[in-house]
């Protein structure tokens, strides 16, 4: 009656029902959200265009922990690392000059996340620290490297292991208009060669209770233990 084709219906956590939906008309919309106030049965708690963080919701049946912080910083455990991996991508696909920070323990997939989201984007990404297969340290980018690429930096591996050349590559890279990952911000921050501002960070923990703890960090592992 009112012409609107549903398109996607999901349970949000366990109390909330999510629905998204296509409309030909402003007036109708309205007609449908003052009908659902009437009924008694039924809260509304949003009613919006979708934004990125709700088609996630609705794809994956729950929304996002955001902590209310500067920057804005959004939290995951590794068993949604299938959740963090759609998050990221999209927001690869938007592009634009942006630094994004990931942030937590060794071993929980920090650098997985951010190569499986690039290829998710399809977008070809290029490690200028890492210790994903063996230490990258890299001090130039090749011909074809350029503004349509992601660079991915490994705070921990840059700050205890890069010479001159490298922090030149990174202070190069950082003003380039284009996406960059940082691993380990904190450290990378702390380092204080370079003036660094996140747009948004990602926390990743193995569980709700794990705490990431960067105070000591890059003096209680190996740099070839990181990732």
């Amino acid at each position: 009656m009112l012409d609107l084709n549903i398109l996607t219906v999901t349970g949000i956590g366990q109390t909330r029902r999510g629905l998204l939906l296509e409309v030909q008309s402003d007036a109708k919309i309205r007609a449908l959200h003052e009908a659902l106030n009437e009924v008694e049965a039924i809260k509304v708690t949003a009613f919006r265009i979708p934004t990125l963080l709700d088609r996630i919701a609705l794809r994956h049946g729950k929304r996002l922990d955001m902590a209310e912080i500067n920057p804005p910083t959004y939290r995951f455990i590794r068993e949604e690392l299938g959740v963090l991996v759609d998050f990221l991508g999209d927001t690869l696909l938007e592009g634009g000059n942006r630094i994004i920070g990931i942030r937590g323990m060794p071993r929980v997939g920090k650098t997985e996340a951010a190569i499986a989201a690039c290829v998710y984007a399809n977008k070809r990404w290029i490690l200028l620290s890492s210790t994903i297969i063996r230490q990258t340290l890299r001090t130039e980018l090749l011909l074809d490297e350029s503004d349509n690429n992601i660079f991915l930096i490994d705070g921990i591996t840059s700050t205890t292991r890069g010479n001159e050349a490298h922090w030149s590559l990174l202070e190069r890279v950082l003003q380039m208009p284009t996406l960059k990952i940082i691993e380990h911000p904190d450290v990378f921050i702390r380092d204080g060669r370079l003036n660094v501002d996140f747009d948004f960070i990602i926390e990743i923990r193995h569980d709700e209770n794990d705490v990431i703890r960067i105070e000591d960090i890059a003096m209680s592992f190996s740099s070839f233990e990181l990732s």
